[in-house]
């Protein structure tokens, strides 16, 4: 690997862009798009999966790379947003999101049981100076927020209209995710983390 396949550091602005952008667009496609609930679901949901794959892009250009969490929420998107399109049924696109949060959950649950650093694979994470015990409080505080969004997302999708939903993504998920990514760092301060350090943030589901 030469020098410019080095992966490159992303500034905060643009990694939110890539992490968040394509949820914004599936709510704007969304709100925009008149006529019957299906038609809206289909060009927010055709939307959201060009988003993605473009934001996807846009990480390999910009930083060289593209995170192991980007790459399995850009699949499962595509891959659920293709049976939304095809079966032209809202329930999958609605169904993505626990089986993101799911998963993620399970793979670090697997992680803290293995004693592997699953997480930081994950998330990309390089915290300098982050003790042991950090790295398991904070694994196990990421698996009680993805099952807490399951639960949630699989309870918003069944009881609430698809506009509703749409909305509870951008200013419902999003809100918590970075909440609680900000929660976590003066528990990680506590255990080593370097002052400045960002809290990277996974991609929404």
């Amino acid at each position: 690997m030469n020098s410019t396949d080095k992966p490159r550091e992303l500034s905060p602005g643009l990694r939110m862009a890539i992490d968040f952008g394509p949820l914004a667009v599936f709510f704007i496609v969304n709100a925009m798009t008149g006529g019957p609930k299906l038609v809206k679901v289909m060009a927010a949901t055709a939307a959201f999966m060009i988003a993605t794959v473009a934001a996807m892009i846009l990480s390999r250009v910009k930083a060289g790379r593209i995170s192991p969490m980007l790459w399995i929420t850009g699949a499962l998107v595509v891959f659920f947003g293709g049976l939304t399109l095809w079966f032209r049924d809202d329930t999958f696109i609605k169904m993505k999101p626990t089986i993101v949060y799911a998963m993620f959950a399970v793979i670090l649950g697997y992680g803290l049981a293995t004693g592997k650093p699953l997480l930081k694979t994950l998330l990309e994470a390089a915290y300098p100076g982050l003790n042991d015990t950090g790295w398991r409080k904070l694994t196990v505080n990421w698996v009680g927020f993805f099952a807490f969004m399951a639960v949630l997302n699989e309870a918003v999708w069944r009881t609430q209209s698809w506009d509703f939903w749409v909305g509870f993504k951008l200013w419902g998920a999003v809100p918590l995710t970075l909440l609680f990514a900000v929660a976590n760092i003066p528990m990680l301060m506590k255990h080593g983390l370097s002052d400045g350090k960002e809290a990277p943030l996974p991609p929404e589901g």
